[in-house]
């Protein structure tokens, strides 16, 4: 494929950007974010291109591209690698420029979806335009038909958001901290209920009031945010309570935590990067609210408010509420057998059909089935017997 000056100057600014693509995690099929970058070669250099391989709401593998805009933001959070007065090389997109640019992935199959954000430039209405013109291009202009995740600009207004939803696969807002108390320790000049949360709000009255065939593909875009995990002495607690607000009343559809890293010069270098663990077991709750039928009251909180570092919430749980009162395989109803370790649903599933044909009596009736039963021996009953174990190999 032939790459004029302009198009190579597209591909430089592209490789720059992508220098903290890793930040925003989106779609990625595991929740320990890394930077698998593939090289494109469509500039002189071999340029590295942010192109993730991810896994979209669904289960579909992709390749997915992501940019932003511009790195420019007139904010100063204090943990931000783009806040105002950070000295680093900016770049900018134009709506035309990006959506050439990405189309021209997508032709060369390099591509084929587009996680697109923003710095706040001009105001986030403003930058919520240029985002919205970008998706127009591609949608209209372009006729693209793949994935597309939008960001919604801080302040942005609700015509924006409702044509946000028309253009995108998903729409997200990063919310940052858990509440409006621990969010000016992070980002002092944001507003959580007006400027973050509300576009959220938004987005779900739309849903429940305007048909999705407004939407491009007749289907209104899933929800999504972002925390920044230990980076304004939240704990977990807070952090899930609001995460059960947001799946129960606005049904998001997925909430990444980031475990906080410092930036070089910005006010929060030498603030401590958190524990990688906390932001897992994290991820490991939030699955057990959306997937496991746990509520937030029975997730297993110290005094302190946050969840154990040294065992995964589920376990914890397991071992405080079933060590004595084991749950009996042939009897439980699914939301049981989802409480115990080593079994989710498509295993709760598998147990559910097998116990209808015939009962299960041993060890090697579950492995029969395709269960992995290496965590759940300590917790369950076959025919009201507890299955012969290893102590040390699960504790």
């Amino acid at each position: 494929m032939f790459y004029n000056k302009s198009n190579m100057e597209s591909y430089q600014k592209l490789s720059l950007l992508a220098d903290f693509s890793y930040l925003e995690p989106a779609e990625e099929t595991s929740v320990n974010i890394e930077r698998p970058l593939i090289s494109t070669n469509s500039c002189s250099g071999n340029s590295d291109q942010p192109i993730y391989h991810a896994a979209l709401p669904g289960g579909k593998k992709i390749k997915l591209l992501k940019s932003m805009l511009t790195s420019a933001c007139e904010r100063d959070c204090f943990y931000c690698p783009f806040r105002a007065g950070r000295d680093f090389e900016r770049q900018t997109f134009k709506p035309d420029e990006m959506s050439n640019l990405f189309s021209d992935l997508v032709a060369t199959q390099t591509a084929q979806g587009l996680f697109l954000s923003s710095g706040v430039c001009g105001g986030g209405i403003r930058t919520q335009d240029r985002l919205l013109d970008t998706a127009e291009i591609l949608r209209i202009k372009k006729s693209f038909r793949g994935y597309l995740h939008l960001k919604i600009m801080p302040g942005a207004e609700r015509d924006q958001v409702m044509r946000a939803m028309q253009l995108a696969d998903r729409i997200s807002i990063n919310l940052e901290a858990p509440n409006d108390q621990r969010l000016p320790t992070l980002a002092p000049h944001k507003v959580f209920l007006e400027e973050l949360l509300r576009p959220l709000q938004w987005a779900e009255e739309i849903r429940r009031s305007q048909s999705p065939t407004l939407a491009w593909n007749n289907h209104w875009p899933s929800l999504a945010t972002q925390f920044v995990v230990g980076g304004a002495g939240e704990t977990d607690l807070e952090l899930l309570t609001t995460s059960n607000y947001l799946l129960n009343k606005l049904h998001l559809s997925r909430i990444y935590y980031s475990a906080f890293r410092p930036i070089s010069n910005t006010p929060f270098e030498n603030h401590p990067a958190e524990n990688p663990l906390r932001q897992d077991r994290l991820y490991q709750a939030f699955f057990l609210m959306r997937d496991y039928e746990f509520d937030l009251e029975e997730l297993p909180f110290t005094t302190q408010g946050n969840l154990p570092i040294d065992t995964d919430p589920k376990l914890a749980w397991a071992r405080i509420n079933l060590s004595q009162t084991p749950v009996e395989l042939n009897k439980a109803e699914k939301h049981e057998l989802l409480r115990v370790p080593g079994i989710g649903p498509q295993s709760a599933e598998k147990i559910l059909a097998a116990r209808r044909r015939n009962p299960l009596h041993s060890v090697t009736d579950l492995q029969a089935i395709g269960i992995h039963t290496n965590r759940l021996l300590p917790f369950i009953l076959l025919d009201g017997h507890r299955p012969a174990y290893q102590q040390k190999l699960f504790f």
